[in-house]
């Protein structure tokens, strides 16, 4: 079964009815993460999209297809395994109303929303930008390790049964590593890492979504 791309509605749309599990069901699958493999990336899934000219601080908005050239930071596509039974949605809707259980969620609360503040893993502060029905967008905030205004969006989508977890990142404008090839790279290389930490988490709990 394919599953359709990832769209933008609003959460608040209609939708069908709840299938999140219990916090208690979800806290006891996560307590196998450390146990379990890794979730890999998908061969060739790390690429960005071709990169055209600069968009250009005023075009890069809250789509990421607004944003390319030297503001486009990265893009990355994990598989999260095999689950037929399981909706892009549903994933989405786990991961935002228990974000307490997943590695990253540092000091933010329970459950997140639209406009809510808080700091992740190592006391990094972001606002989340957009919930929608199947991806989640947050913007870091000053104080950041990245720096201000690096947009981020944890987008689920599937195919043949099988779920996937694609992030990617831009800025509205230059940001502190822009030009500086180490620091870039070293960026790319620390996200990869965490998201694939989350991906590995979310792969194990989309089993009691």
């Amino acid at each position: 079964m394919t599953a359709a791309p990832p769209r933008s509605a609003p959460v608040g749309a209609a939708r069908g009815p709840r299938r999140a599990a219990p916090a208690a069901a979800l806290a006891l699958t996560l307590l196998l993460t450390a146990a379990a493999p890794g979730a890999g990336a998908l061969p060739g899934g790390s690429a960005a999209p071709p990169v055209r000219a600069s968009a250009g601080a005023a075009d890069c908005d809250a789509d990421p297809a607004s944003c390319r050239g030297p503001d486009w930071l990265y893009q990355y596509t994990y598989g999260l395994g095999f689950h037929p039974f399981t909706s892009p949605h549903a994933v989405r809707e786990q991961l935002t109303d228990n974000f307490w259980l997943f590695p990253v969620s540092g000091a933010c609360p329970r459950r997140i929303h639209a406009d809510a503040t808080c700091s992740l893993l190592g006391g990094n502060p972001v606002r989340v930008e957009i919930v929608g029905y199947d991806f989640l967008q947050i913007v870091t905030l000053p104080g950041h390790a990245l720096g201000a205004g690096q947009h981020i969006r944890f987008a689920f989508a599937g195919h043949l049964g099988t779920l996937y977890l694609m992030v990617s990142a831009w800025q509205n404008r230059p940001g502190s590593c822009t030009g500086e090839r180490l620091c870039g790279v070293l960026n790319r290389v620390g996200a990869w890492t965490l998201w694939r930490v989350l991906a590995a988490t979310l792969g194990l709990s989309a089993y009691v979504a």
